[in-house]
């Protein structure tokens, strides 16, 4: 038997723990098995670059960052589009699953990823697909590998401001990651005691967090913490297309800067901006993102051993298992308003920006 491995999309925490637990569970489980690492994620299948794996190769990564397969991103847009010889990257993907002798392959992404691994299911190939991404936005898990790593690291860098703003008396606004999903600014502003939260499913009114930030000012607070999004937006700016919103915003592709500039203008305070950006997806998986990624590593090799393809393993209520890979394609798993973290942040004071 012969399982490709890719991992596909941005890098993250964990994807060697969980490439460590495969390989691990499969060798120990599954008899007469050969582990194929395929280059550069879907590049690499569309390449047809691939290596044999060996026994060594899951030796001593569990705590490595970033992925010892490499990956890139292939647009999904462009898998059925075909070249001058007719043919698509789908076409040369699924040749190569074939000229490797695959009986089943293993891929490791986001949102993506999972859309390219339903239509490689749906064209007959046998694929396990296993949730990774530091915005915890794929649909029917609780929970993504690399998320809570991530949130480790916004916080520190959330931490850190605190000190640096004290100090001097600064507003400090902090880009997080998160395009269309703000779990990771949400439960890193949280951590981080941000006084100021803003996500993308919650579009925002600067006047509103300019307020605040005076509110507080005038309270004899000498700082605040902004934690936004990078996805965020305001409520005028939530009516645009992304077009129009994109030809808005200029230079600025997010809302951070222009931000800073109107709390300085309306609140009368001292700002900064941060951006830990690429920081909060590198370095070694969290203790919490090691036992996860071995535990959906492990549940894959077991996937594999019964013979269950066209589905991605899932976290459900504590519980390791699995969705098909039909079912949560095109989904997002975005903040929901009223959901426990929302409700906590405005317990206690947090403004949303609304």
């Amino acid at each position: 038997m012969k399982v490709g491995i890719l991992t596909s999309g941005g890098d993250c925490p964990g994807l060697n723990a969980v490439i460590r637990g495969i390989g691990k569970s499969i060798f120990e489980n599954v008899k007469n098995v050969e582990l194929i690492g395929i280059a550069d994620g879907y590049g690499g299948l569309i390449r047809g670059e691939c290596r044999k794996m060996e026994k060594t190769d899951f030796t001593g990564i569990l705590t490595l960052g970033g992925t010892i397969l490499g990956t890139s991103r292939q647009p999904f847009k462009l898998m059925t589009v075909e070249d001058e010889n007719s043919v698509s990257r789908l076409d040369l993907m699924k040749q190569n699953y074939k000229k490797m002798g695959l009986d089943c392959l293993l891929t490791l992404g986001g949102a993506g990823t999972h859309k390219t691994a339903a239509l490689l299911s749906a064209e007959g190939c046998n694929v396990i697909g296993l949730p990774k991404t530091i915005d915890n936005d794929i649909w029917g898990t609780d929970v993504t590998f690399g998320f809570h790593t991530a949130v480790d690291i916004a916080t520190e860098c959330i931490d850190r401001l605190h000190s640096t703003a004290a100090s001097h008396g600064r507003t400090m606004v902090v880009e997080i990651m998160g395009n269309k999903a703000g779990w990771l600014t949400l439960y890193s502003g949280l951590a981080g005691g941000a006084d100021v939260i803003l996500l993308p499913e919650i579009p925002f009114s600067i006047e509103k967090v300019a307020k605040a930030i005076e509110r507080r000012a005038k309270s004899g607070k000498a700082f605040s913490i902004v934690a936004v999004a990078e996805g965020a937006m305001t409520i005028e700016e939530s009516k645009m297309k992304k077009k129009e919103r994109a030809e808005k915003r200029g230079a600025d592709t997010t809302i951070t800067n222009r931000l800073a500039k109107a709390i300085a203008e309306k609140a009368g305070v001292e700002t900064r901006v941060v951006v830990p950006g690429h920081i909060q997806r590198g370095g070694s998986p969290s203790a919490y993102d090691r036992v996860l990624s071995t535990e959906f590593g492990s549940f894959a090799g077991k996937l594999v051993k019964d013979g269950r393809f066209g589905v991605t393993v899932a976290m459900v209520k504590g519980e390791v298992t699995y969705n098909a890979l039909a079912d949560i394609a095109g989904k997002a798993k975005l903040v929901p308003d009223g959901c426990q973290e929302i409700k906590t942040a405005e317990s206690i004071g947090i403004c949303l920006g609304r």
